[in-house]
């Protein structure tokens, strides 16, 4: 790309703008230090071991300004036609007022994962309407709240079948499912062992040792058939069903779940969330009540707060499920929280009635075209449809889809002899006559039957819950988004410094263009002709990422960082099996490692040796020779991430990974802290043969509240055959040789329609930019943790008395002396204003805070005299001032409405508890309220309600 401003200019005016310490801020935090530079520090903190050979090459930074208009450029390279491809991606209309409201709106962006319930009861209770509209739609009464994508969300009900049906070893998958699905599910159950078999599930079931099946309702070419045969079929043979469908057919096709169905899933993204290219959308998981302790994802519940009403939180059992390690069922760790979001707004908005209304339309238009198309004598291969009509005309197909694209239309070419429409949302009367003529026929007929045998037609209610029936016009639909963004804290209000989440400045320069048309609007599987600004795009940003690594070759289809794992361990366990090292099978785990690793370790069929963790927080060299002496011919890799989740730079990684590649192994290096290395180390460089990165950490895609993420795997040059690979291209009918990769996402990109944001950031920073990010960030840490070390101790530093990019602070002393612990600290920052570091991980009792280089000096010491202040109401617990049981910390938080209460119980003044330091009183107007008290999470899993209460739940009137 071609710098439209000089380096200087475009560095300084973005990077003053993403860095929070000005020069003032960021001498005086040196001094604090006493350290006279950025790089005198660095050199006092980074082991010179690990520092890179050279800076990445990368683009002269340029301007804010200057990115948006090579992105103009790039997207005036696609070509956007109306989009009836479908095969899973379908048109649609997203309301302005939700696009808006919610996917351009930082209160909603921004915002964390809500592992802090009491301030995040606004994105969680969006989140249970969207498990509630799954749950009506499906039949089905429990559901998760959001999968990554379809493919996968199939891959993840195939490994739930087989955990329910132990004694099974083979699974069926319905040849008439999407190909990107069968590609990526039936790769996923070959890797677990199963045996995989696609047939055509209109034939009798054959066979014993099933453990189920996966029914496509509808099909790929839009035939609907009753699933109901297979349903009992597989439930006669002891296995489970599964379903994949689309929700919007549900409006008017009978649930699975009323059919018998066990498990549901499919993608949510045609209410109301563009086509991306391919992603983010917000795929679904539906099960039956007896699976509904083995969901994999997050499950949303409902449960109480101290004062007895309904609160919202994730439900335990699924809230970090990969913590579970290798026992995890899963290994999903983010979702797509956003997008769930964004379809359940669009579900709420139209309400039952306006579904029902585009889902008639949308089948009407479907049915007058094929019946046109009838009547001009063109051959529609099936009766029974909903959306899509396939279209026979053989050995012309692909000049059809040529005619489309000159006409405006993108269409599918199903095969050779097979034209597959698929309408959407916007399809209009012109676009049904101009499609027909495309097919050489002229007249479109005025009316037609329904394309939905009788025998699947709904009869069963669906989106009863007033939730749905109550908000009409778009005044009451701005209001209520307001309303439920009101209730959490997000960046937009204050840091949130959760270590290895890296909250960091998401640029709005970036954000803004993922909804421009010429992105947004183009379809996955359109033709590369139609891509080449997606494509250019895409190429740079690897190619960038690939830079400031230091590894060969990156691939941006894994759609998260839990997913770039799984990618990775893949390449590495498919790279020795290649190399006839069929018995490697063994992942070595460091005891400090994210859980994320160990489960996805599981799902590549690797099995896990835990090594211990030294004094220091490293890797214990010792304890890894042993493991290495006793596995050794039969270790596949070691996961490492650096630097490691104990916050520091540990100066044995290239021993580490030394001793590793000498016993044959590989050596995968988590990049969660790539915060703390980028510009200056590559991880490719100093021993790595494989890293993921989170590019919604690092690389400043928003977390969106628990999704999009993007995880891209880097691989060594020896791996580069192993990336995944196109779904669309892979053939699922034949296990893929093992001297190639597999597709673990949807599409080949994955969530495609968020590489905006990286590729902007990089631009407008280029690679000195990228060195003062990391600098910066190291300098808040090791400012944090000095002057918060003589009120809480920061358990782990290396050399020099240093951290990295965050630090952990360790409360055990002090909860052993006043029974206050890390979680009555995290839920007391709340009335300081404060989001919680991240909490008793990776050590018990702990708090691990990560500031980042985007806070200034005043937000920084706002926390630290939280922190500092906190440390008081502690110490005065000990002195014996108070009983813990009566403190302010054990029944924190409080609400606007306790603090107001005419009924105030405590010893402490309402004003200790809602405005602690003297500094919240100079802006009351900021003061932030969370809308419960402390919730009961003990209540909630004994009590297990994962959808939507009725209203007068929350009725506040009886106090009792």
């Amino acid at each position: 790309m071609s710098p439209q401003t000089s380096a200087a200019d475009s560095t300084a005016g973005f990077i003053a703008r993403h860095l929070g310490p000005d020069s003032t801020e960021r001498d005086h935090m040196l001094d604090v230090l006493g350290y006279d530079s950025l790089d005198a520090l660095m050199d006092a903190a980074m082991p010179s071991a690990i520092r890179q050979e050279a800076a990445p090459v990368l683009p002269e930074p340029v301007s804010e300004e200057a990115a948006q208009a090579r992105l103009r450029e790039l997207g005036a390279k696609n070509v956007v036609l109306k989009a009836f491809y479908g095969q899973g991606f379908s048109d649609t209309l997203t309301p302005p007022v939700i696009r808006r409201g919610v996917v351009e709106d930082a209160g909603w962006y921004t915002a964390y994962t809500p592992y802090q319930p009491e301030i995040s009861q606004g994105r969680l209770e969006a989140l249970l309407s969207f498990q509630t509209m799954v749950q009506e739609l499906s039949g089905l009464p429990v559901a998760n709240a959001s999968l990554l994508d379809e493919a996968s969300a199939a891959a993840e009900a195939v490994g739930l079948m087989s955990r329910a049906v132990k004694k099974g070893r083979r699974v069926i998958l319905d040849s008439r499912l999407h190909p990107q699905v069968l590609a990526v599910a039936s790769e996923r159950a070959r890797a677990i062992e199963l045996e995989v078999e696609i047939t055509d599930l209109s034939a009798d079931l054959v066979g014993e040792d099933l453990v189920g099946v996966l029914i496509a309702y509808p099909g790929t070419e839009g035939q609907v058939t009753d699933p109901r045969p297979v349903i009992d079929a597989i439930h006669s043979r002891g296995g489970l069903a599964a379903v994949a469908t689309d929700p919007l057919s549900l409006m008017l096709l009978e649930s699975p779940g009323e059919m018998g169905a066990d498990i549901v899933i499919g993608n949510s993204q045609r209410f109301g969330v563009p086509l991306f290219f391919g992603g983010p959308h917000a795929a679904y998981m539906a099960v039956s009540d007896k699976l509904k302790r083995q969901i994999p994802g997050r499950l949303v519940g409902v449960s109480v707060d101290a004062h007895g009403r309904p609160a919202y939180r994730l439900a335990l059992q699924t809230r970090e499920q990969h913590i579970r390690r290798e026992k995890a069922t899963s290994n999903i760790c983010t979702a797509q929280a956003l997008l769930a979001v964004t379809a359940s707004m669009y579900a709420v908005y139209h309400g039952r009635d306006g579904l029902l209304r585009i889902a008639n339309r949308v089948h009407e238009r479907a049915t007058r075209f094929a019946a046109s198309l009838r009547d001009g004598g063109v051959s529609v291969r099936h009766d029974a449809f909903f959306d899509t009509v396939a279209v026979e005309a053989p050995g012309r197909a692909q000049e059809l889809v040529d005619a489309a694209a000159d006409a405006g239309y993108l269409v599918r070419p199903i095969d050779a002899d097979t034209v597959g429409v698929s309408f959407g949302e916007s399809a209009s009367e012109e676009d049904v006559a101009a499609l027909a003529g495309v097919f050489g026929v002229g007249t479109v007929v005025a009316e037609a039957e329904t394309a939905i045998p009788g025998s699947v037609q709904r009869e069963t209610e669906t989106l009863t819950h007033p939730i749905f029936n109550s908000i009409h016009s778009e005044t009451q639909m701005m209001r209520y988004i307001r309303t439920l963004g009101d209730k959490d804290l997000a960046l937009d209000r204050t840091m949130i410094p959760l270590g290895s989440c890296t909250m960091k400045l998401n640029p709005t320069a970036g954000m803004e263009t993922i909804t421009w048309p010429e992105f947004a609007n183009v379809h996955p599987y359109a033709p590369d002709s139609q891509t080449e600004g997606w494509r250019e795009l895409i190429t740079e940003l690897e190619d960038w990422l690939a830079q400031i690594t230091g590894y060969a070759k990156v691939s941006v289809q894994p759609n998260a960082g839990s997913q770039g794992e799984l990618a990775g361990l893949l390449a590495i366990r498919r790279y020795h099996l290649a190399n006839g090292d069929t018995e490697r099978d063994i992942c070595l785990i460091p005891a400090s490692a994210h859980g994320t690793n160990a489960a996805s370790a599981v799902l590549a069929h690797l099995r896990v040796v835990v090594v211990a963790t030294a004094t220091d927080g490293s890797i214990d060299l010792a304890d890894l020779d042993a493991k290495l002496s006793e596995h050794g011919e039969r270790v596949a890799a070691i996961m490492v991430t650096y630097p490691s989740t104990h916050g520091v730079y540990e100066d044995t990684i290239r021993e580490v990974c030394d001793k590793v590649h000498a016993a044959g192994g590989q050596v995968y290096i988590d990049g969660a802290n790539m915060n703390a290395l980028a510009g200056l180390s590559k991880p490719g460089q100093f021993g790595g043969d494989v890293s993921h990165l989170n590019l919604h950490k690092t690389f400043t895609i928003p977390h969106g509240g628990g999704g999009p993420g993007v995880g891209p795997v880097a691989v060594a040059e020896h791996l580069v055959p192993f990336l995944p690979t196109d779904p669309t291209t892979a053939d699922p009918y034949e296990e893929t040789p093992v001297d190639r990769g597999v597709p673990v996402a949807s599409t080949a990109y994955g969530s495609a329609g968020v590489l905006q944001i990286p590729w902007s950031y990089i631009a407008m920073t280029g690679a000195e930019g990228q060195k003062a990010a990391t600098q910066h960030a190291v300098l808040a840490a090791n400012y944090l943790a000095a002057r918060l070390s003589d009120a809480f101790p920061v358990l782990y530093t290396g050399e020099n008395g240093l951290v990295g990019h965050e630090c952990i602070l360790d409360l055990r002393e002090l909860t052993d002396q006043s029974k206050v612990t890390a979680t009555d600290v995290a839920k007391r920052l709340i009335d300081y204003g404060f989001h919680a570091p991240t909490l008793s991980f990776p050590v018990a009792g702990t708090l691990m805070v990560e500031p980042t280089e985007s806070e200034d000096l005043n937000e920084i010491d706002r926390f630290i005299e939280a922190m500092v202040a906190i440390r008081a109401e502690i110490q005065e617990i000990i002195d014996g001032g108070v009983e813990y049981e009566a403190s302010v910390l054990a029944n924190a938080p409080y609400t606007a409405q306790a603090v107001t209460a005419d009924d105030w119980t405590f010893e402490f003044s309402r004003a200790q508890a809602a405005w602690p330091v003297d500094s919240m009183r100079t802006g009351l107007t900021n003061k932030y309220f969370p809308p419960v008290g402390r919730l009961d999470e003990a209540y909630g899993d004994r009590n297990l309600v994962c959808s939507c209460p009725p209203p007068e739940a929350f009725d506040i009137s009886d106090d009792s």
